[in-house]
């Protein structure tokens, strides 16, 4: 049978820096203690929303040019013949959506404008730096570096997307500052004025 030894305090030439077994544990367990509390105040707790899947929500198209989608589980369609045409979907068909056609979230080609919806699908991360529908109309308003950042952000469904309307806004005059256009060529990696 094993016998446990008295632990005594620990003896030094200097009597002050002297500590017991037990101070040193019961300092270690404050320390523990007064983390956990910290961490635990710290934490953000949101409940996620319960929402009912047979909610409509408002979907606009994302996308420059003609967007369909068909539900693989319930046959049902969906069709936005130009860029920021609305459908109603319920929240169910939006979930079969991420499970089996996930490029319309993280392209964006869906611009949904309630956060909660886009929070209940799990898809948050693809709308982070998303521009929504009328922001794609603001956008070249911004100041210079403003415009940068923002594009630089945006997923590759979104900077096709930017590119389009800056082409768009370039044949029709809107946008003619050269600075700003050599600045989108150079952010998306693309030609928007033939020919130079």
């Amino acid at each position: 049978m094993a016998t446990k030894k008295k632990l005594e305090p620990a003896t030094a030439k200097d009597d002050s820096k002297t500590e017991t077994v037990a101070e040193k544990d019961e300092a270690v367990e404050a320390k523990v203690t007064a983390k956990k509390a910290t961490s635990n105040s710290t934490k953000k707790t949101r409940a996620r929303k319960n929402l009912d899947h047979n909610m409509f929500v408002t979907v606009r198209n994302g996308f420059h040019g003609p967007l369909y989608y068909r539900d693989h589980n319930t046959s049902e369609e969906h069709f936005w013949p130009e860029f920021g045409d609305e459908s109603d979907m319920t929240l169910g068909t939006l979930m079969n959506a991420r499970g089996s056609q996930r490029r319309f979230f993280s392209d964006n080609w869906w611009l949904i404008d309630d956060p909660d919806v886009i929070e209940y699908l799990g898809v948050s991360r693809y709308y982070k730096n998303a521009l929504s529908y009328d922001d794609f109309y603001e956008i070249f308003e911004l100041p210079y570096d403003e415009i940068r950042k923002k594009i630089e952000g945006l997923s590759d469904g979104q900077k096709r997307s930017v590119a389009f309307m800056a082409k768009e806004q370039i044949e029709s005059g809107e946008l003619s500052d050269l600075n700003i256009v050599k600045m989108l060529e150079d952010v998306l990696h693309t030609e928007l004025i033939a020919g130079r």
